[in-house]
């Protein structure tokens, strides 16, 4: 058995070349877990089965799915089906460490095998150390090492494999497709990506063709189409990471270096929630969770208005738009929106996370987390916390003619250049239907500042 997870794809995938290595059929398997299913919100869900969809086809619809618990499911399905081994790649995620140790022990007990091959990433998280073993808390000298650890070269299709039909495990009354259990009702209007491995090798060639060259100079632009947009494809393995790095090292310049650099991050942050299971949920400097934060009916309130994009800050409300839009958001906002709701409304990183897990079609628990983190001060490698994020500034400097504020906040279509970014300073004032903005920027962060040198650990020491 193959036990298909974030690696929804034929090639490049090691697990599956050492489930079909010695030639004996294959019954491949995707195990629905509420665990996974439940957090993920309609753009998530509804990829994830836009993705297994294409797997299926590609298998010549021979993909075997599971609803349930994955170490009940597959010890019966082995048995269905007389299997000996279950084949699966790593993972560095707390649920899931946890997950295939009681998949291993459940199968074990039944005499089946457990075969783990390959991960999710270039370099499996835990790999890369100091010389003394030590792992690395900051991205700069992990990246270095990341590179001189290095990591094999793409594993090819693997060949003629003979997949068991899934109507020969049937009769375990487990199989539900994905019409019924991942399909998620979406808004008529949300724009999601093309699942699927071939649309991810189409949409990289696409970026390596068009985007690498300018992928360091624009990449911050979201009034640009500057980024690759693959991280929904490789959240769900359509493409494996040493691929897109195998093709980066056949070109030059510094949009391919760049690019390497922004996989980097997400191979640390995984490294990272890999030795510090709880940084996952949990600042990994809990004197941040300790700070000073806003609760109450105004503190929802603000949450309430950042969440739908009615702050009546442009830039910002043109980011918690898109995400609604189209189950993704430009990273250069991601830290715009985030500073704002941490630092300008004064709320904790989690419901900020946490709201982006349920929108994002390629949310990522550690990158995810841990870019929060970032921007809140208070994970690896990441921003002090008084570097404060002006929400004005940042759209006149990467949205300079407003392209992407007119594109995701309607009311303000008409409002000319980058004008757009302080509507409150226009002649005939706001248009109608934009909200004023909730907070004054200047002054709350004087007051995140201020609460950050008033936090236990300075007030103590």
């Amino acid at each position: 058995m193959l036990w298909f997870r974030r690696d929804l794809r034929l090639h490049d995938n090691p697990a599956l070349q050492a489930a079909a290595a010695d030639g004996r059929p294959v019954l491949a398997v995707f195990v629905a877990d509420d665990a996974l299913l439940e957090p993920s919100g309609a753009a998530r869900r509804h990829f994830l089965a836009g993705s297994l969809r294409a797997l299926d086809e590609s298998l010549g619809g021979s993909l075997f799915i599971a609803h349930g618990k994955p170490w009940t499911v597959l010890p019966r399905l082995a048995a269905a089906v007389g299997a000996t081994e279950v084949h699966h790649a790593a993972d560095a995620m707390p649920y899931g460490r946890r997950r295939d140790e009681g998949v291993e022990q459940a199968l074990a007990g039944h005499d089946v095998t457990t075969v783990v091959t390959g991960s999710p990433y270039a370099v499996t998280p835990g790999r890369v150390t100091k010389n003394d073993g030590a792992p690395f808390s900051v991205f700069t000298p992990f990246y270095r090492a990341w590179k001189h650890h290095g990591w094999r070269a793409p594993a090819g299709p693997p060949g003629t494999v003979s997949w068991i039909d899934p109507a020969d495990a049937s009769s375990t009354s487990l199989r539900r497709w994905t019409a019924d259990l991942l399909d998620a009702e979406v808004p008529g209007s949300l724009q999601l990506p093309e699942p699927g491995e071939d649309a991810a090798r189409a949409h990289w060639t696409d970026f390596l063709d068009e985007g690498l060259a300018d992928y360091d100079e624009h990449r911050n632009r979201p009034d640009l189409p500057g980024t690759s947009r693959m991280s929904a494809y490789l959240k769900w393995g359509a493409v494996h990471p040493r691929t897109l790095l195998a093709d980066l090292a056949r070109r030059r310049g510094d949009g391919a270096e760049r690019y390497r650099s922004e996989l980097a991050w997400r191979e640390f942050y995984a490294d990272v929630v890999h030795r510090a299971p709880r940084s996952a949920r949990w600042s990994l400097d809990p004197v941040i969770d300790g700070m000073q934060w806003d609760s109450g009916a105004e503190a929802d309130a603000h949450l309430q208005a950042w969440q739908q994009g009615r702050t009546g800050f442009p830039f910002v409300d043109a980011g918690m738009r898109q995400l609604l839009g189209e189950g993704w958001m430009h990273n250069r906002v991601r830290m715009v929106v985030a500073s704002f709701l941490i630092k300008d409304l004064h709320l904790p990183w989690q419901p900020g996370a946490r709201h982006f897990l349920q929108h994002l079609v390629d949310g990522d628990l550690s990158s995810n987390n841990h870019g929060w983190q970032w921007v809140a001060g208070s994970g690896s490698a990441s921003a002090a916390f008084y570097r404060v994020f002006n929400p004005i500034t940042q759209g006149e400097k990467f949205d300079p003619s407003g392209d992407y504020v007119r594109r995701w906040v309607p009311e303000l279509r008409d409002v000319p250049g980058k004008a757009v970014h302080q509507p409150w300073l226009l002649a005939d004032g706001i248009p109608a239907g934009y909200p004023e903005p909730i907070v004054d920027h200047k002054a709350e962060r004087e007051e995140a500042l201020r609460r950050f040198a008033a936090r236990p650990s300075a007030a103590s020491g």
